[in-house]
């Protein structure tokens, strides 16, 4: 079983993917900015495009799109979810790290999202910049013996690539 790239305690089969496929499956907010985030893993520009709100224009930033999503990122915190003034809204709030030129930086926002044509659409977001960057250093980044392994596979690290 592959963990979803979300940090749920899902498979990515079970969790992210089935959206990744049909965006309508995404019941809650909370769903699509999971498999959202799953889709910068998976380097699926598509499904980010397709899912932010039309009023968005997002095919006029794929390119910048693109950039975000070959970030290296590192993992993903859901702080929590809340509805909105009426039932076709939804915000969740989050916090997204990833790293570059040796510093781990976070993306924490509160997301909105609005449910139209049968789909939850990403529509902005308040960015708490709040926090700054971390040096990465080689304890932050070493991996334990009992930790899960890096690659992904599910197992702990000293079964896999430890």
């Amino acid at each position: 079983m592959k963990p979803c790239y979300c940090g749920s305690n899902q498979s990515y089969e079970t969790c992210c993917h089935p959206i990744h496929q049909d965006v309508t499956l995404a019941k809650q907010p909370e769903q699509l900015m999971r498999a959202r985030y799953s889709a910068h893993l998976t380097k699926d520009v598509d499904f980010v495009v397709a899912t932010y709100h039309p009023s968005c224009h997002a095919e006029n930033e794929r390119e910048a799109i693109a950039d975000s999503i070959n970030s290296d990122w590192l993992k993903l915190e859901v702080i929590g979810s809340e509805s909105g003034n009426h039932e076709n809204e939804g915000y969740v709030s989050f916090r997204a790290f990833l790293k570059d030129n040796g510093y781990e930086y976070c993306l924490a926002e509160r997301s909105r999202f609005l449910f139209e044509q049968g789909q939850w659409f990403y529509v902005d977001g308040e960015i708490d910049d709040s926090i700054p960057p971390k040096p990465l250093t080689v304890e932050s980044v070493k991996v334990g013996r009992n930790d899960p392994c890096p690659c992904g596979s599910g197992k702990k690290h000293k079964k896999c690539c430890g």
